[in-house]
C-alpha cells in the first residue's frame, strides 16, 4: 500500500474519531411536543478526498420516524434539493399518514450526484393533536477503491407548522 494511501485513511480515520464526539452533542433537542414542522435534512450525494477533490459518491436514505408511541402524524410534503437550492425531486403526490411508531424511507441512488455535496430535504409534516416530533435524518453509505465510509446527519426544525 503507498504512503499516501496509508496516510489518507489515517486521516480519515482521525477526522471520524475526533468529529464524531462534538456531533452528538450537537445533535437538536427535540424535548418539545409539536403539531407539525418544516425539517431541514442536510445530505451529501458525494464528498471529496484528495488534493484533487476526487468525489466518493454516495448513496442516501432519508429516514422518517415517528417516535410518539400513540398518535399518527402526516408528511404533507418531501422535496429533495442540490446545492444551489434548485428542487430536484417532489417524492409525495399526496400527503402520507405515519402511524405510531412507524418509519418510512426514500434512497437516493448512489449514482445519482446532481444533489452535490450541499444537498438537502425538506420535510414538512403536520398532526392535529400535540406530539413527539419524528426524527428525521439521512444517512449516507458509500464504497469504492476498498474504502467504505457511513456516516448520518440529523434534521432539524425551520419552521412550526403553518
Amino acid at each position: 500500500m503507498k504512503k499516501s494511501s496509508i496516510l489518507r485513511n489515517f486521516l480519515i480515520y482521525m477526522c471520524f474519531i475526533f468529529v464524531s464526539p462534538f456531533l452528538l452533542f450537537a445533535a437538536e433537542k427535540s424535548d418539545e411536543l409539536s403539531k407539525g414542522q418544516t425539517v431541514y435534512v442536510p445530505a451529501y450525494s458525494h464528498i471529496y478526498s484528495g488534493n484533487r477533490e476526487i468525489p466518493f459518491l454516495l448513496t442516501i436514505t432519508l429516514s422518517v420516524r415517528n417516535i410518539d408511541p400513540n398518535h399518527n402524524l402526516t408528511i404533507t410534503e418531501l422535496d429533495y434539493y442540490d446545492t444551489q437550492g434548485k428542487n430536484l425531486k417532489r417524492y409525495l403526490d399526496q400527503p402520507v399518514v405515519l402511524k405510531s411508531l412507524e418509519s418510512l424511507r426514500y434512497i437516493v441512488p448512489h449514482k445519482d450526484k446532481s444533489g452535490g455535496s450541499g444537498a438537502n430535504f425538506i420535510v414538512k409534516w403536520r398532526s392535529d393533536r400535540l406530539l413527539n416530533p419524528p426524527i428525521i435524518e439521512s444517512i449516507m453509505i458509500g464504497t469504492q477503491y476498498q474504502q467504505g465510509i457511513s456516516f448520518t446527519s440529523r434534521g432539524r426544525a425551520i419552521q412550526p407548522a403553518q
